[in-house]
């Protein structure tokens, strides 16, 4: 009988601390009422970038955050669908990466409701070939190719107008598509790319309308090597994008300002030399 008493008190011991240690763990995994989570009082914001050049730009803003308790996350994405789908379904916190058409476009085709948390800079949009040095020398039949998401291939096309390579109907702009092409003279074979593989397949095509971002990555200067390219007047400012819960939070505002910082202008107008446009 003893015995059987001394068990069922070391039981209820052991269920005691077991039921304490879950309590620990429960408070070390609660999430702050800011944007990411918070551990002893510093906010961990996990935040997706293209890695060129959004991630570099994060990287110099990394340092000035951790002083004002934010810990930033860089996760590094090469395409333009998951950092929205991973935003929207709270696996990151924010991400940094596109402009405005192109979130607007992307809400409406998959029922989200990203919002701009700030806008930080611009890259403008160019023309690129290994197979001629001047516009001029386009051959007739000659292969184009242009980004497949609607934004940036209205957007090519619309610089390809501007330069006389084609004409788009009336009133269409930037919002564009192939089947709006009234008039192709040279008899361009446009075609629609994913935009990341844009560099990778620039020596099989006559031309190809990159991206800055992904020209970047791929050693293009766009200031020196893209046959035409976008005025710094663009309207395609790449953004910060978050979640209407946590836009406004401390953190996102701490990091937003950080992005539009003069250190971050100085680095803008010294790493890229025009290639990337400072929108503050």
């Amino acid at each position: 009988m003893k015995k059987t008493s001394y068990m069922i008190v070391a039981m209820m011991l052991m269920f005691a601390l077991a039921a304490c240690g879950q309590d620990k763990n429960n408070e070390g995994s609660t999430n702050g009422a800011e944007a990411g989570t918070e551990t002893s009082g510093e906010v961990t914001l996990k935040v997706g970038a293209s890695p060129v050049p959004h991630a570099k730009l994060l990287e110099v803003v990394k340092p000035m955050l951790k002083e004002q308790g934010v810990n930033l996350e860089i996760i590094e994405f090469n395409d333009y669908v998951q950092p929205n789908t991973q935003l929207y379904e709270k696996q990151i916190d924010a991400n940094f990466f596109q402009h405005m058409p192109y979130l607007e476009q992307f809400n409406k085709d998959k029922g989200y409701d990203l919002v701009s948390a700030a806008g930080i800079h611009i890259e403008p949009f160019g023309a690129y070939s290994k197979k001629i040095t001047k516009i001029d020398e386009l051959k007739e039949g000659a292969k184009v190719v242009i980004p497949n998401d609607p934004s940036n291939g209205g957007r090519a096309l619309a610089l390809m107008a501007e330069n006389g390579l084609l004409t788009l109907k009336d009133g269409v702009g930037v919002n564009g598509t192939v089947a709006d092409i009234t008039e192709n003279p040279k008899k361009l074979d446009i075609r629609e790319v994913e935009a990341a593989t844009l560099p990778r397949v620039l020596g099989e095509v006559d031309l190809a309308l990159i991206n800055t971002n992904y020209a970047l990555e791929a050693d293009l200067v766009p200031t020196k090597d893209a046959l035409f390219i976008e005025g710094s007047d663009s309207p395609y400012v790449n953004i910060l994008v978050a979640r209407p819960d946590n836009k406004d939070s401390e953190a996102m505002q701490k990091l937003a300002a950080a992005l539009r910082s003069p250190e971050v202008k100085k680095f803008i107008e010294d790493t890229y030399k025009g290639a990337i446009v400072a929108a503050f």
